[in-house]
């Protein structure tokens, strides 16, 4: 079967409020370095998707809307500047202002270890329904909704909304063997499993200067 082409949506909150609960792990300024990392590293794997036609990231930050343009994201403002969910209808309805039958999917932006492969997996899946989502790692949230033909994405991202996007009427999708669509990082906790699968080569190397330059500060001796 022929795979469409989507397009997805990636929102990406102001670094400097951006994964506040990884501070912990990684200190203020590493948790917003990290922040953009990932969502270097969950565009450009979106990117090198098969299929995958183009990538709109929400975003406010400048510092990220140029590095994920570079990237060749189409970045778009969060004009609507009312959280989560109505920054993704909102790039929904942008990019279905070209094509009103686009498929579209909404994709978290702190999936560093996102495989282009096992993401093609969860795409052709969605393709057999109308609306469709995939649960986070905990399985409690949602890294991925899609929608295609007439139907809206409705977005209720944030807590428990596995729970909403079933109840919704929204498809749960298979979740065998799509280990990095489904691990997002919130955590100290949550890096450590994202590392095992194998992050992205800007999360690593964000890492890496992490560690150097904590090593660097340390008392010798």
């Amino acid at each position: 079967m022929r795979h469409s082409d989507w397009a997805l949506v990636v929102p990406l909150k102001p670094l400097w409020r951006a994964k506040s609960r990884l501070a912990d792990a990684v200190g203020d300024a590493g948790r917003r370095t990290l922040a953009l990392a990932f969502a270097e590293d969950t565009v450009g794997a979106a990117l090198a998707c098969p299929a995958v036609r183009n990538v709109a990231v929400v975003t406010d930050d400048p510092l990220a809307a140029r590095r994920l343009g570079a990237l060749g994201a189409l970045v778009v403002a969060d004009e609507p500047a009312a959280g989560l969910n109505a920054a993704l209808a909102h790039g929904a309805a942008l990019l279905r202002a070209r094509d009103a039958q686009l498929p579209v999917a909404a994709l978290n932006a702190d999936l560093p270890a996102l495989r282009s492969a096992e993401l093609s997996r969860v795409l052709a899946a969605a393709e057999e329904h109308g609306r469709s989502f995939l649960p986070d790692a905990a399985g409690v949230g949602t890294t991925l909704l899609a929608a295609r033909g007439q139907e809206a994405l409705a977005p209720a991202f944030g807590g428990p909304s596995r729970a909403r996007h079933r109840a919704s009427g929204a498809v749960e999708l298979p979740l065998t063997g799509v280990d990095s669509v489904r691990r997002d990082v919130d955590t100290g906790a949550d890096l450590a499993v994202a590392l095992r699968l194998g992050v992205g080569p800007r999360t690593a190397r964000r890492l890496d200067e992490l560690r150097d330059a904590s090593a660097s500060l340390s008392p010798s001796g």
